[in-house]
């Protein structure tokens, strides 16, 4: 096994000292990303919902229409019943 290398002074980075500028920006770069990500996902998640809830919507509508479609059936079948006889 190597042993691992030694360090000059001037090669170490202090934890205490801000970090260089391409580091900086190349942070700052994937903070804004995922902020972006974290408004993207909550935008596709509020259109999904929208879109379920207008499903759902929709689907009571039709089974809705489809009692009523159903009694006005029964109605002109008793109907036809009643004057057939």
């Amino acid at each position: 096994m190597k042993p691992f290398p030694k360090f000059t002074k001037e090669q170490t980075i202090d934890e205490n000292e801000p970090l260089p500028s391409p580091f900086k920006e190349g942070r700052e770069k994937l903070s804004n990303f995922e902020i972006e990500l974290g408004e993207r996902q909550n935008e596709t998640l509020f259109k999904i919902t929208t879109e379920i809830e207008n499903a759902e919507n929709a689907l009571n509508q039709a089974e809705q229409l489809a009692q009523r479609l159903k009694k006005r059936l029964k109605q002109l079948k008793d109907l036809q019943r009643v004057l057939s006889r």
